[in-house]
């Protein structure tokens, strides 16, 4: 009996310590592949909150919503469930049941998702959410987004910012969809900028205390390797 609990104690002062890291920014910075690679090595979980707000998008989209229609956004919001799987090697999202990873990376949910991101009753649903799905996160989790350290994770125990520059960006995102237009990406990526730093409610923004990481002239697995030096020692600090 003795053995069970002093190996069960050893365990318990070797195990990593559980962190929330918050990695916010605007995209093309390289947040959803360094954040998954992140968790996926240090044995965390993975939330895409930008995944919730596509999710809701599509399904607003689906169901016959008027998406500029603010007023109807908010009267829908609480409508569709949905559940995001936490596992960084294969994260999921379904809306209502039905697999939605695919349908919400379209060019339609992509250029509406600004507008329904910025509704408030749309931003509390889904910040309830993602703090219930970090605070079950017995081990740790890594929550990437755009209002993470500021808004949903205020006392995240480490907060990243990642930024680069609208050219490094822009070329990243053309290089992930083929045949795209590299200035019409760039114009497209500073819109978004624009429309998620301008909003009322949970702007993008840095918090005071997160590191910032430039990504402009750095490879992912540099960016990664960054990261992962933090979070290390974070969790011993902790």
């Amino acid at each position: 009996m003795s053995t069970t609990v002093e190996t069960a104690s050893a365990a318990a002062r070797t195990a990593p310590a559980a962190v929330i890291v918050a990695i916010d920014g605007p995209s093309g910075t390289g947040k959803s592949s360094t954040s998954k690679a992140v968790a996926a090595q240090l044995g965390l979980s993975y939330l895409d909150t930008g995944a919730q707000y596509r999710a809701i998008t599509w399904w607003m989209l689906n169901n016959g919503i008027d998406v500029q229609d603010a007023m109807e956004v908010a009267t829908a919001a609480a409508k569709p469930v949905i559940v995001s799987g936490t596992d960084p090697a294969a994260p999921t999202i379904t809306v209502d049941g039905e697999d939605a990873s695919g349908p919400i990376r379209t060019q339609e949910v992509t250029s509406r998702v600004s507008a329904v991101s910025a509704v408030p009753e749309v931003r509390a649903r889904i910040t309830e959410l993602q703090r219930s799905i970090a605070a079950a996160a017995e081990g740790g989790i890594v929550v990437e987004g755009r209002d993470i350290g500021t808004t949903v994770l205020p006392d995240a125990d480490l907060k990243i910012f990642l930024t680069a520059s609208p050219e490094a960006r822009a070329a990243r995102r053309s290089g992930e969809v083929k045949g795209s237009d590299l200035a019409a990406t760039k114009e497209a990526l500073i819109k978004r900028d624009e429309a998620d730093s301008g909003r009322k409610t949970s702007p993008l923004a840095k918090a005071d205390d997160a590191v910032e990481v430039d990504t402009t002239e750095l490879t992912l697995p540099q960016v990664i390797e960054c990261v992962i030096t933090l979070v290390e020692e974070k969790r011993a600090a902790k």
